[in-house]
Order: C-alpha cells, then sequence, then structure tokens
C-alpha cells in the first residue's frame, strides 16, 4: 500500500518551510520513524520521519523548494523493509544476473550490438555520488552526461557548484577567481531581517568595562574536577556570568525590560538568552528562571542547548521570549565589540577573550587574567547611569564570587 509523506505540523507562526536534504532516495528501503528528510523553517531544522517501513516510491518536493504544511513531499510503499543481507544478496543476484547477461551477449551479438548497449548505457547514466549535490547542479550534470567525480570542486567545505560544472564542460576548469553564488537560507535571511531591525529601531549605545577574573578562574582550577565527578558537567565560565548578570539585572530592573508599543514591559524574572554559533547561523535558546539555578543547572541546560542547536534538533520554543541576552565573542579571540539587540529585549552583554594584563592592584604592578565585557542597550528607555551601574554590579559580582554565590 502506498503512504503520502507530508509536511507535518509547523511551529506557532511559521507559513512554510524548505526542503533542506533528503537522507534517502528513491529505491532505498526505510524503517518506521527514521528521518526521511530535514526542512528547514526561520529558526529550526524540523526532522520528518517514515510513516512506515517500506520503500521510498518517489521524491515529489526536491531540496530548495518551499513546501506548506500538509503539503506531500514524497511516496513511500509499505511493507516490511528488507533486511541488509536479503538486500545485499539481491544486489549480488542481480549483478551475477548482469555478468552473465553480458557474457551471453557478447557471445552472440554483434559489434553494432554492443554500440547499442554502450549508447542506452550513456543515455540513462547512473550516478552513486550525485545525491548530495544541489538541484540546479544535479540537473546540469544530468543534461549533460558529467560524472561529478570528475569536476574539480570549489564551493564551500569542498561543495560542487553549477559554475564548476559548466566550466568543466566548456573545458576551462576552475581557477583562483572562481565565484560562487548561494542562496541565503532562511535562518541567515531571518537574522538578517532581525538585525536590521534592531538598528532600525533602537537607539543603540554600548558601554564597556573590564573585569578581573582571578578570582573566579581560581574557584573553577580548585573545584573543576569535583564539579564534574558530581554533576556530571563541566564548570564553565558562563554560568559564573549568568549568575552576575540575574544579580545585576534585579538591581536594575529596567535593563532587563523591553519595548511594547508606548509601554515599558518589566519583567519580574531573568530569562537569560545565550548566543550560540553554529554551521547554520547565531541561534539564541533560552534558560528560563535563571535567577533560580545553581552554576550547575546553568551550565547543564546551556550544554543541551549548545548540544541540540549544533545537531539541528533544537526546537521553537528553546528559542523564544528572553529578557536578557549573553553573546560570547572571546571564543573566537575577540578583544573588544558592541554586540547588537536581541529586540525585543533591551540590553544585550558581550563577553571577550580573556588575555593578562598588568593592572594595579594595592599599590602594585601584578599580572591578571581581564576581560573586557560591553553592554549594548536601547537608550529609549535605559538610561547611560543604568547602562553603567549595571555593568559594574556585573564586575563587581565577578571580582568577588564567593559573595555571589553566597548571596551577600
Amino acid at each position: 500500500m502506498s503512504v503520502e509523506i507530508k509536511v507535518p505540523n509547523l511551529p506557532e507562526s511559521v507559513s512554510d518551510a524548505t526542503v533542506a536534504k533528503w537522507h534517502k532516495k528513491p529505491g532505498d528501503a526505510v524503517s518506521r520513524d527514521e528521518n526521511l528528510v530535514d526542512l528547514e523553517t526561520d529558526k529550526v531544522v524540523l526532522e520528518v520521519p517514515a510513516p512506515a517501513d517500506g520503500i521510498l516510491k518517489a521524491i515529489s518536493a526536491e531540496e530548495g523548494e518551499t513546501v506548506t504544511e500538509g503539503q506531500a513531499l514524497g511516496m513511500l510503499e509499505e511493507g516490511e523493509a528488507p533486511s541488509s543481507s536479503e538486500s545485499d544478496d539481491k544486489k549480488d543476484e542481480e549483478k551475477n544476473g548482469e555478468k552473465d547477461d553480458k557474457e551471453s551477449d557478447e557471445d552472440t551479438k554483434g559489434r553494432d550490438n554492443e554500440k547499442s548497449r554502450e549508447s542506452q548505457s550513456k543515455a540513462e547514466p547512473t550516478r552513486s555520488d550525485d545525491k548530495d549535490l544541489s538541484p540546479s547542479v544535479r540537473r546540469v550534470v544530468r543534461e549533460n552526461d558529467v560524472d561529478p567525480s570528475e569536476v574539480e570542486a570549489s564551493g564551500r567545505g569542498g561543495r560542487l557548484t553549477k559554475g564548476d560544472v559548466l566550466k568543466h564542460i566548456k573545458g576551462g576548469g576552475t581557477g583562483p577567481r572562481q565565484e560562487e553564488r548561494v542562496k541565503m537560507s532562511r535562518l541567515r535571511s531571518r537574522i538578517a531581517e532581525r538585525m536590521k531591525e534592531a538598528q532600525n529601531t533602537a537607539a543603540i549605545l554600548t558601554s564597556f568595562n573590564e573585569v578581573n577574573l582571578k578570582a573566579v578562574m581560581d574557584i573553577r582550577a580548585r573545584y573543576k574536577d569535583d564539579f564534574q565527578k558530581t554533576h556530571g558537567v563541566k564548570l564553565g565560565f558562563m554560568s559564573f556570568f549568568v549568575k552576575a548578570c540575574c544579580e545585576a539585572l534585579q538591581k536594575h530592573p529596567v535593563v532587563n525590560a523591553s519595548v511594547d508599543g508606548d509601554e515599558i514591559v518589566y519583567h519580574g524574572f531573568q530569562d537569560i538568552g545565550i548566543a550560540v554559533s553554529t554551521d547554520r547561523g547565531l541561534l539564541v535558546p533560552i534558560v528560563r528562571d535563571a535567577h533560580r539555578m545553581g552554576l550547575a543547572e546553568i551550565e547543564s541546560a546551556i550544554s543541551d542547548f549548545a548540544d541540540k542547536a549544533r545537531k539541528g534538533s533544537i526546537q521553537l520554543e528553546d528559542l523564544q521570549g528572553g529578557t536578557f541576552t549573553i553573546t560570547n565573542g572571546g571564543v573566537f579571540g575577540s578583544l573588544l565589540s558592541t554586540p547588537l539587540l536581541n529586540m525585543p529585549q533591551s540590553a544585550i552583554l558581550g563577553m571577550h577573550t580573556i588575555k593578562e594584563r598588568p593592572i594595579a592592584e594595592n599599590g602594585e604592578i601584578v599580572i591578571r587574567p581581564m576581560m573586557y565585557i560591553a553592554l549594548s542597550y536601547d537608550h529609549r528607555i535605559v538610561d547611560g547611569k543604568d547602562a553603567v551601574q549595571f555593568l559594574v554590579a556585573v564586575k563587581e559580582a565577578l571580582e568577588d564570587p564567593a559573595r555571589m554565590l553566597l548571596g551577600l
């Protein structure tokens, strides 16, 4: 019995999706609940599982196509999928049968028939290495009878581009001035839209300070092994910054507020967004009620979100809401930056790389691990005094973390 593969229910506020990647091709055996195809929305990637065991009969929505909820993606012929051993035996039988047929043909048919077979084989090439090509490249490859393995790829990540194939057809090869045009992914387009929205809507200003992280680093060095054994998660810097920001937000609630029309919305909780860089772009999962969490809970939540974000399995609800955001450009070596707001939030804290620098401490010059921190804020509702005092509160909490952890 044939079963239609359909676009599943899309998250609220998402009207359509793009077919990102098929993991199976027509003729492949599939098992129930096995992921068949990835659908990309503005924020998350949705997996479409097989509705039953069987054989993928046809694909009706190619990679790159835009689809809507309930639309047909393909057709599955329901039935028990052959085991790998049965499949291998069948392939061997087919291979041996083809070999016998070929030997028989060579004995009984002349040169004209051989030419005919060669012509037919050439007219209908079967490629095993074109399944990862984009739809436009696959079309050019098949229309021009090109073997993808013979074409030099110049695209990102070693991918074959349409220009590579056309150059190969013309005999031009690929050169150092090769260009590639790649359509923005839905996520990248959404990121661009939100960044421009922030610039066009808010009156963004950035204030800076620096933090001596020696006390935090001493705690990590002393307790990191015991912490991991006890809680099953590494003790990083981010949990200290989340705790410090939550304390500072409680002291300066306007930094935790947002603008809604002509009203200021003050949030009586701290839902902290943690910016995570992925291959698809920047995602900001939300650690909810972070002010109620200990360091271990925060680290565990961040680790889980980061893992899901990079695997593409994060859910839309994980990315919605948030009252304040922290982004860490320091992991990439950034010394200083002015982060953009994550609208409609009124502020975002930028962390940066840790550098040992000479500072004056108790009348002496000493070397300490220092970090510049930046607070970008919406000057429509946050005054400079509030922004500066917020940064000072974060600095004080991190430079004397014992008081913060003891609730003093």
